[in-house]
């Protein structure tokens, strides 16, 4: 078995990825100035679902879909859409876009346990184990020890970042299990297109109607993380994963934080606390130590 080397072509797609990612978070920020947490999370499903279904249309390839499909849909689109992206959004409004995509690095340490807890051939190792403990470590240290045991709303944001990254972790389960065959651009139009039939309700209840009358920065949020950061990008994500292999991707994890930082603090003057780059240190190492190939780029057979 050969693990793909690392090219400068597939380098710029990971650093292209990354930085698309990155700037995501900047994106959701700034719409969130103007719309509530779960109209921002509509906006974003419901456009870039538009936007894959007309790319389907445009390539005469839309897929016939079982009720059993669409109940694969609905489960990816809660998992991976609707309650991260809620959760993450919600929490923007009360911490800095850079601790945020520290946090979210936190995904890949989640998806380890649950992929331990539900299919055989992902058992914990004790490297495993190691880098488990590790990233946890990092994700006390980047959150604060102090903010472990009061529950403003500071820390209750931290919380739901993390649970969001969690849903991601068995949203990554799920797909194995119930859309594994499908091709990127189908399971991605279909879990969008599910992800929004379950965000209509929720923001026509709790934030009511859409407004359209919004600034041109919060529409130019809205419109890159809607159709840069989600439509294209899961798209991306599935031509970086045939390129460049599942273990050099987590290098997209370790990527995106120092986007968001930087953007932060040139855009909206954030400043995180030297605890948090602190913990996400323990973090990249967590990741490093469970997958030893971020450290040791050569080709192995």
């Amino acid at each position: 078995m050969t693990q793909t080397q690392l090219t400068p072509y597939t380098w710029g797609a990971l650093l292209l990825l990354a930085a698309i990612w990155g700037g995501s978070f900047l994106a959701i920020r700034t719409a969130l100035d103007e719309i509530g947490p779960l109209t921002s999370v509509f906006y974003r499903t419901s456009i870039a679902a538009v936007f894959l279904w007309l790319v389907m249309l445009a390539r005469h390839d839309v897929p016939k879909i079982s009720s059993t499909l669409w109940i694969g849909f609905g489960g990816m689109g809660l998992l991976n859409n609707v309650i991260p992206f809620c959760l993450m959004a919600w929490g923007q409004l009360y911490i800095e876009t850079g601790l945020t995509s520290i946090l979210n690095a936190s995904t890949a340490i989640f998806g380890v346990l649950v992929a331990a807890l539900v299919f055989a051939d992902e058992k914990l190792t004790l490297r495993k184990t190691l880098g488990v403990g590790v990233g946890f470590i990092g994700v006390v240290v980047a959150i604060g020890p102090s903010n472990l045991l009061t529950f403003d709303i500071t820390s209750t944001a931290q919380f739901a970042v993390i649970a969001g990254t969690f849903s991601y972790a068995l949203a990554g389960a799920w797909g194995r299990l119930r859309l594994g065959g499908l091709s990127a651009l189908h399971a991605s139009a279909g879990m969008l297109t599910a992800s929004s039939i379950m965000m209509t309700p929720l923001m026509l209840i709790f934030e009511g109607v859409p407004s359209v009358d919004l600034a041109v920065s919060t529409w130019m949020g809205v419109l890159y993380f809607a159709l840069i950061a989600t439509a294209a990008a899961y798209l991306l994500y599935y031509k970086v994963l045939a390129l460049a292999g599942a273990g050099n991707l987590l290098l997209v994890t370790l990527l995106i934080p120092p986007v968001a930082i930087v953007l932060g603090a040139l855009v909206r003057g954030e400043n995180l606390m030297p605890s948090a780059y602190l913990g996400f240190a323990l973090l990249a190492l967590g990741l490093a130590i469970l997958d030893p190939r971020l450290t040791r780029r050569k080709r192995m057979v």
